[in-house]
Parts: structure tokens; sequence; C-alpha cells
């Protein structure tokens, strides 16, 4: 009992986007305690955004509710949601989120700026094909 009071602070702080959805501008800030990290972004991944989210950073820290916190402090002028601060939804590109990361966190392992975003490309693709494919016949 001790040691998950001492640890209450603990767990994963995440950056991601979803630029097929939102745009390149705008960046989910986050944290979890699950044992797997990843397991919240595919939950927030579900069917209730066209493309799955790219995750930029997933770190561990003792304090992640500190870190995390103290990210939407710094950005909350920059808050999509205003009304709901449950929706932790920032205009930052992960180029930003990064820089205020490494000040509160220090070191970071690794961090990807640029989204993956490989279904929303392929879309792309396909439709820039499907339009070349119609203006053809």
């Amino acid at each position: 009992m001790d040691y998950r009071a001492a640890n209450v602070r603990a767990g994963y702080v995440y950056v991601i986007s979803n630029i097929g959805a939102f745009g390149e501008g705008m960046v989910k800030i986050g944290m979890t305690r699950r044992l797997e990290p990843l397991d919240r972004v595919r939950e927030l991944s579900d069917a209730s955004v066209p493309f799955n989210f790219d995750v930029h950073a997933i770190f561990f820290s003792n304090d992640a509710v500190g870190i995390e916190s103290a990210m939407h402090s710094r950005l909350a002028s920059r808050r999509v949601n205003l009304v709901n601060q449950r929706r932790e939804f920032f205009y930052v590109t992960p180029h930003e989120a990064k820089q205020h990361l490494l000040e509160l966190a220090g070191d970071l392992l690794e961090y990807n700026e640029s989204p993956e975003a490989l279904e929303y490309r392929q879309s792309l693709t396909q439709s820039e094909l499907l339009a070349a494919g119609s203006s053809e016949a």
C-alpha cells in the first residue's frame, strides 16, 4: 500500500496527433497509468475518428501528473475546447510540444516530430488516383 501511495503521480505522458482527423497543427497531450500505454492510444483510435493516432512521444515519469499539468498550463491559451478541460487537445505542432517537454522533463529518449499518418497518406494517394481516373473518362 505504501508503494502505491508513494507513486500515485507516476505514469506515462504521451503526445499524439491525428492529421487525417484534425490537421497538422493539433496534438493531444495526456497521461495514463496503464502498464501498456499504447493501449490508451489504440483506445483513442477507435471508430470515432477516421484514422489512427500517431505517437510523437510516450515516456514514463515518476511525476507524470505534474508534467501533464505543466504542459496543459503552458498551453492553456491554445486549448481547443475551453469549456471541457478533460478534452486535452491543443493547437500546437508536435515540434512545439517537444520544446515544452524538453524544458519540463529533460532528455526525451525518443520523439517523432513527423507523424507517419499511414492510412491518411494512403487515402490521399487513392483519392488522387480516383480523381485522375475520373477526369480521363
